[in-house]
């Protein structure tokens, strides 16, 4: 007599749903952490040279402030897809927690910077290097851990909530960056530390694996050819950022050339050796789903411009917008970031939202929705006069958040569940490379259009306006001479940039107190680059409205939500379950004697094979386990 199936006890089930909420509060504090770091220095770059008694704009000193911004980028962009693909060979859960433990020391050690100088700034950077590899390890996993916890109906929300965690971190980041620096510079590095030692206790005590792990070996050719090929490409990038051979970028830098071929040419190398592996380190099979594709391409462009904006709108906002309204220099950098709240609270509302809704209504139509939206508060912030009514501003990046909310949450809904479950791990890292890299080359990208629209025309008006004041030709000349990058990192660092352009000659000294007072004043500068700086302005959000009009293209095309492919192999294999299920169970029918029925062939109603203790997820073979 056949047994029938086993079905789910209440107890089973209340420890599923405790579970998979375990790991998103778990998971989503880990990506928030991990992206808040990855802005928070944007705002506190000022008091961290303080700090550290080393001046950024000095000549040869310019190189240590990109690698503060940029560095943390490269590192998670170029590891995200080794370390996902060692969740699936070795266990997302154990690559996670051990991500945890890496981050919190690493933030440690950087609150205990014990040098000055170019050696004290190097120390920071060094550790903001192995902060970033922690911070991979846990964005790599995190979304495959979710979606092996939480049902298909309830993927999206979830996934929802750790991307808006993600990208809130970014936003708030530029807030908190400015209140903690305010107190000490220090502070802005020990937020991590408690909370990182308690959410790290915290995972290994509670989270575990709910998937089958897919075992192998390392592609250690992939590997290298990958993390040298994008390492090079993106640094690269930075070189072309600094000025050389007196031009005002390095992009005539045979180095920067040398980098971005030799970058391109590995990157080409690792797609033939991904081809001819038999364990690559990604699953190039992957691009065969339309759903993960142009998912990836469209969270691709958005990332550039998305990142890019946020850049430009804080030089916006420290060089110009508010000095002409009467804010000190020095405390720009916090009111940037909290005059940029609006564009937060946009995200962190709509997020969630499009989570849910993407549930019920499918991705494809709301990611496509929030790219056209996203393009659309480009076009009304190129419309905007450098001097803005703050109203229509907040207004504008409202809108520019909320677009975002409402492409992030089922893009990444989408791009997830195309995939196999044994590949999510590698596929996680795969869509946060594309986040992570776009972020990266939207800072060069929109920086170089910047500068270049400046170039044109800032030297004339700067050596204009510095010999109406009372400066001497010669220096005003020399000064207007000097590469607009100097003048736009100044302005973000919340230092008076004429003021820092003219100390070395001392001019300033042989002027009269009226004419000290008008270049040092609030007005001179901004006034004086408003005009170059809005042409660069109108270039730049151009750009990135065509960013998003591409986006909207590529999600267009992804096609309606496809269910994910299942790994081959036999269907009792605990991959093919990425989330709990509600068993059916089959009532057997009353036995007529009369009757001779056959056999039937039911999965259901064939004896469970013996009970076998999995050492893997402590379930038992022979029954469908439940996802914890």
């Amino acid at each position: 007599m056949t047994k029938p199936p086993r079905t789910r006890t209440p107890r089973r089930t209340a420890a599923v749903d405790r579970y998979k909420w375990t790991a998103l509060t778990n998971t989503t504090a880990a990506v928030f952490m991990s992206a808040l770091d990855g802005s928070i220095v944007l705002i506190a770059l000022p008091a961290i040279f303080r700090g550290v008694h080393l001046d950024p704009l000095a000549p040869g000193n310019i190189a240590y402030l990109l690698w503060m911004i940029m560095g943390y980028r490269l590192v998670q962009a170029v590891l995200v897809v080794t370390v996902g693909r060692l969740g699936d060979m070795y266990g997302r859960v154990r690559i996670y927690n051990s991500g945890f433990a890496v981050f919190t020391f690493a933030s440690v050690l950087l609150s205990f910077d014990p040098f000055d100088g170019g050696h004290g700034a190097m120390w920071l950077i060094a550790w903001r290097v192995l902060q970033a590899v922690g911070g991979s390890m846990l964005t790599a996993n995190s979304a495959a851990i979710l979606t092996d916890a939480f049902p298909e109906e309830q993927r999206g929300f979830a996934l929802g909530i750790n991307q808006v965690a993600a990208l809130g971190g970014m936003f708030i980041g530029l807030v908190a960056g400015g209140l903690l620096s305010a107190w000490d510079w220090r502070a802005v590095f020990w937020v991590n530390v408690p909370v990182g030692v308690f959410f790290t206790v915290w995972a290994y005590r509670t989270l575990r694996e709910t998937a089958g792990r897919d075992g192998g070996r390392i592609d250690w050719w992939g590997n290298i050819t990958f993390a040298v090929g994008l390492s090079a490409t993106l640094i690269a990038i930075t070189i072309g950022l600094q000025p050389y051979g007196g031009h005002t970028m390095g992009w005539t830098n045979p180095s920067a050339d040398a980098l971005i071929a030799g970058g391109l040419l590995l990157l080409a190398a690792f797609v033939v050796i991904e081809k001819r592996v038999s364990a690559p380190m990604i699953q190039l099979g992957l691009f065969r789903q339309r759903a993960f594709t142009f998912g990836n391409l469209a969270g691709l462009a958005i990332s550039v411009g998305r990142g890019g904006m946020q850049f430009v709108l804080i030089i916006w906002l420290q060089g110009i917008w508010l000095p002409l309204h009467g804010y000190d220099y020095a405390d720009t950098p916090l009111w940037a970031g909290i005059f940029m709240l609006p564009l937060t609270a946009g995200f962190l509302v709509a997020g969630p939202v499009s989570g849910y809704l993407s549930d019920r209504l499918g991705s494809r139509g709301l990611a496509t929705g929030g790219a056209l939206l996203f393009g659309a508060s480009f076009l009304g912030l190129m419309c905007l006069p450098i001097d803005f009514g703050y109203g229509i501003f907040a207004l504008l990046i409202t809108v520019n958040g909320i677009a975002s909310g409402m492409f992030a949450s089922p893009n990444s809904s989408s791009i997830m569940g195309s995939v196999p479950a044994n590949l999510r791990g590698v596929a996680s890292g795969m869509r946060a490379t594309f986040q992570n890299s776009g972020t990266a080359v939207s800072i060069g990208v929109f920086f170089s259009l910047m500068i270049a629209g400046l170039a044109r025309s800032l030297p004339q008006a700067l050596t204009t306006g510095l010999e109406q004041q009372g400066v001497p030709a010669h220096i005003a000349t020399q000064v207007g001479e000097l590469p607009p990058v100097s003048s736009l990192f100044a302005a973000q660092l919340g230092v008076n940039p004429v003021q820092h352009l003219l100390r070395p000659s001392g001019a300033l000294t042989h002027l009269t107190a009226t004419q000290q007072h008008a270049l040092t004043g609030s007005e001179f500068f901004p006034t004086l680059i408003s005009g170059p700086f809005h042409s660069g302005l109108v270039v730049v959000f151009a750009f990135g409205a065509t960013l998003a009009l591409l986006a909207a293209i590529a999600s267009v095309l992804r096609g309606a939500n496809p269910a994910a492919p299942r790994t081959p192999g036999p269907r009792t294999s605990v991959t093919e379950t990425p989330g709990p299920r509600t068993p059916v169970t089959e009532t057997p029918a009353p036995r007529t004697p009369a009757a001779r029925i056959p056999p039937r062939t039911s999965v259901t109603e064939t004896p469970p094979p013996a009970r076998t203790d999995s050492p893997t997820t402590g379930t038992t073979t022979g029954e469908t386990p439940p996802c914890h």
